[in-house]
């Protein structure tokens, strides 16, 4: 591990020491890989589960510099010389959010969180057998899909993504055709994008948000969902974004009396595949083996 040399001070003996930590390059790695709940962690979480990552002793994580110490602060320069800034750097880079503000948990961006997961999974058991390996494989290449599905969708315009919406509603049987649906995509439009019906019949119909947005979407824009769905006397909806979701948006939707379903970009793209649309069958292949009741005689 590459590390550096801080000078800290000692406010017993008045004396400067040096204190060896990671650099921040490291450190900034680090962060990504932590098991990120749904609810964030606070930069005190993210501090402590990554010096333990680091085994750093009570010593490095806790020592302060001069000016520290004479401002009387509890700051250190573990936590906030050092993760501190990297998360800020992380979260101007969008791979670290705040969803609820600043001074609140930093959650990890769901599209940097796909990529860690795929990267993980590419180092194969060399124990695995030729099944495992296929399926292992195949796992990766459909984790890749969905990423790439993702950055076309967010490369086209909002209406190409309100149009695409209502194809795979479609596709999964909702209404029946592209007739008993409409991508409503316009100014004055009362928070909806798209309505469809839930059945052949139109004995229900389906309003649909569509929002192709980088960050998070947080609880005000699902309670404006739930306030269009009671303007029009609706009980059911579908949110869907290319991003993800706040904790506190799913909780919101969770607790409403509407009907609300909440897609991430994730699910869509898995959607997406499941019932092709956006995509095509390259290959094929099929895994035989053999036939026991053939070779066993009467």
């Amino acid at each position: 591990m590459e590390t550096a040399i801080k000078t800290a001070f000692d406010p017993d003996t008045n004396q400067e020491y040096e204190i060896e930590l990671p650099v921040p390059e490291i450190v900034k790695t680090t962060i990504l890989e932590l098991d990120f709940p749904s609810d964030g962690l606070m930069n005190r979480e993210i501090a402590s589960a990554v010096a333990k990552k680091f085994q750093l002793s009570e010593k490095q994580e806790n020592a302060q510099n001069n000016s520290q110490v004479n401002r009387g602060s509890k700051d250190t320069i573990w936590r906030d010389n050092m993760i501190l800034p990297i998360l800020q750097e992380l979260k101007k880079e969008g791979k670290l959010e705040q969803p609820l503000g600043s001074g609140n948990p930093y959650v990890l961006n769901s599209c940097v969180s796909q990529q860690l997961y795929t990267k993980s999974n590419t180092n194969s058991d060399p124990d695995s057998s030729p099944e495992q390996l296929i399926e292992t494989s195949y796992k990766k290449i459909s984790e890749e899909l969905v990423t790439e599905l993702i950055d076309k969708i967010k490369n086209n315009t909002p209406a190409f993504f309100e149009n695409l919406v209502i194809d795979l509603l479609v596709a999964m049987d909702y209404g029946g055709s592209q007739e008993d649906a409409e991508a409503v995509g316009r100014s004055g439009d009362g928070g909806i994008d798209g309505i469809i019906n839930e059945d052949r019949l139109g004995l229900d119909v389906v309003y649909v948000q569509a929002k192709r947005w980088e960050a998070n979407v947080g609880e005000p824009p699902i309670r404006d969902f739930a306030g269009a769905l009671d303007g029009r006397g609706a009980q059911k909806g579908i949110f869907i974004t290319t991003s993800d979701f706040s904790p506190s948006a799913r909780q919101f939707a969770d607790r409403s009396t509407k009907k609300i379903v909440l897609i991430n970009g994730k699910r869509l793209a898995e959607l997406m595949i499941e019932h092709n649309v956006g995509v095509s069958t390259k290959d094929v292949y099929e895994i035989k083996r053999v036939d026991s009741d053939y070779f066993a005689e009467k």
